[in-house]
């Protein structure tokens, strides 16, 4: 009980860090919260062989009510372009569910160096974008959107994030500017986030090996810590959004790949 409640505690300054992140990034602040759980965790009685599964599925759950939040600030604000998210949320949708269905398959070992090497691309496709112009391009055909939106959400399900590191260059590369792709992937973070988790809940239920106050693999506690602070600072990354220039948030956001794809790295 007294390490659960270390945990609950851990967590909700995790939830203040992420829920900014969050706001600012259009992250669904997996990216952090995934590495920090896989240390938390086994600190709190989880089995190792558990840890990466559980560290998922409660990252994606978290990510629904964060990145949901995130969205409603980017919405009010006019940061949201409703028709590029819905062009891609057929995708992201199937393969959300796909990719929770393929970390089942995948060796618990193997999934943290997966998750680095793919930040560690996200960083430096991040870094090369700010050299180019997006502005003549446009979204391409809904069939490709969709195919698009399938990779990313395999992708991010596979990582246990909400797709905002793979969003966000997405729709900048295909011309919206900065400020609004951040806030479209803040809202497509949260679709994709439904999808993998309820993909993670399927998989988890009945395995007996599974802590208590467990949703498949979602960890409650953690849970709880988390969303219950980051649903209230999101709304202040969204307004720095406004106020930050696109280069510089461009490299923030490299920066902040880089730091987590090297932490997951050496373990």
């Amino acid at each position: 009980m007294e390490s659960t409640l270390w945990l609950f505690a851990m967590c909700l300054a995790l939830g203040s860090v992420v829920g900014l992140l969050a706001g600012l990034l259009g992250i669904g602040g997996g990216l952090l919260v995934v590495p920090a759980l896989v240390w938390l965790l086994p600190q709190a009685g989880i089995p190792t062989e558990m840890v990466m599964h559980i560290a998922l599925a409660t990252s994606l759950a978290s990510i629904v009510l964060t990145s949901g939040s995130s969205a409603r600030n980017h919405l009010r604000l006019g940061n949201v372009d409703l028709q590029a998210v819905k062009m891609l949320a057929p995708g992201i949708v199937l393969g959300g569910l796909g990719g929770s269905m393929i970390a089942e398959l995948v060796p618990a070992e193997l999934l943290p160096k997966i998750f680095a090497g793919i930040v560690l691309f996200l960083a430096l496709q991040m870094l090369a974008s700010i050299r180019f112009s997006t502005h003549e391009r446009t979204l391409p055909s809904p069939t490709k959107c969709i195919f698009s939106g399938g990779i990313i959400g395999v992708v991010s399900s596979l990582a246990g994030i909400g797709g905002g590191s793979l969003t966000v260059p997405y729709l900048n590369w295909h011309g919206l500017e900065m400020r609004r792709a951040i806030g479209s992937a803040s809202l497509a973070g949260a679709i994709i986030a439904v999808a993998g988790m309820l993909g993670f809940i399927a998989a988890g239920v009945g395995d007996e090996a599974l802590p208590p106050m467990s949703i498949g693999y979602v960890y409650l506690p953690a849970l709880v810590g988390i969303v219950s602070t980051s649903v209230l600072t999101t709304r202040h990354g969204a307004a720095l959004v406004s106020k930050m220039p696109t280069p510089t948030l461009k490299k923030i956001f490299a920066v902040f790949l880089l730091f987590i794809s090297f932490k997951m790295f050496m373990g």
